[in-house]
């Protein structure tokens, strides 16, 4: 028997969602699953770990509607990943408005997602 002990619900991005670092525009990676606390994300550049980042990305709504958001993220963990150049990379956001929660709520809970 499986037992989850995460906090918030993660939704798996049904398409590539590129992230960027907020400051230098750079795309960094591209997000494998999102919850409103944080993130899973393949790394397609080297981070640091327990560092503070500052990520852009749009998430797509129901009517095809894109927000763009922009967080504070704390990277807790990264792992190599199969590929050559990738990583896989756990962020923990911060110093959320109450408007990004809930827009990333409402996100995770659309109909039709698959969850991690």
């Amino acid at each position: 028997m499986t037992r989850e002990f995460r906090r918030a619900r993660r939704r798996n991005a049904p398409d590539t969602i590129m992230v960027a670092d907020a400051m230098t525009g750079e795309v960094v990676g591209r997000v494998g699953n999102l919850s409103e606390t944080g993130m899973l994300m393949m790394s397609s550049t080297e981070l640091v770990e327990d560092a503070l980042y500052q990520l852009r990305f749009t998430l797509t709504g129901e009517a095809g509607r894109g927000r763009t958001l922009e967080l504070g993220a704390h990277l807790l963990w990264s792992d190599r990943a199969s590929a050559p150049g990738q990583a896989w990379a756990g962020f923990r956001f911060i110093g959320l408005s109450g408007e990004q929660a809930r827009q990333l709520r409402d996100w995770v809970d659309a109909p039709g997602s698959h969850y991690a």
